[in-house]
């Protein structure tokens, strides 16, 4: 199994959009589901949206939802997050991981995460 890469972060301002990338093996990746979820300093892992391995179906943090679209391409290994009108309470580090739900124990292959920071 290899770790998920994240790519995509960086400065934006608010309203703002960025698309967060995530690239995995096969292994890893094939018939999973995946998520995303986010960190800000001194704070607990945060769910922010997940995809079943499909990609038929999608769930989301009451926090993003409607800003925020994730979306998976099987043939790439790849799940993405298109996050738009960004808030500065979005300014985290964002991971992607291996799982499913809204907890963070249930998931498991983490990446080492993308920087997101939204200016005010």
């Amino acid at each position: 199994q290899v770790q998920p890469v994240e790519s995509g972060g960086g400065l934006v301002q608010a309203g703002g959009s960025l698309r967060l990338s995530c690239t995995s093996s096969g292994r890893t990746f094939s018939g999973y589901g995946m998520g995303w979820l986010r960190q800000a300093p001194g704070k607990e892992h945060e769910f922010v949206a997940g995809i079943n391995w499909s990609g038929g179906i999608t769930y989301y943090a009451e926090s993003v939802k409607g800003r925020f679209t994730i979306s998976r391409d099987n043939t790439k290994n790849t799940v993405y997050l298109q996050m738009n009108s960004l808030k500065p309470e979005d300014t985290a580090l964002y991971r992607c991981a291996r799982g499913g739900g809204t907890i963070a124990r249930n998931y498991d292959y983490w990446g080492q995460g993308t920087q997101v920071t939204v200016s005010s």
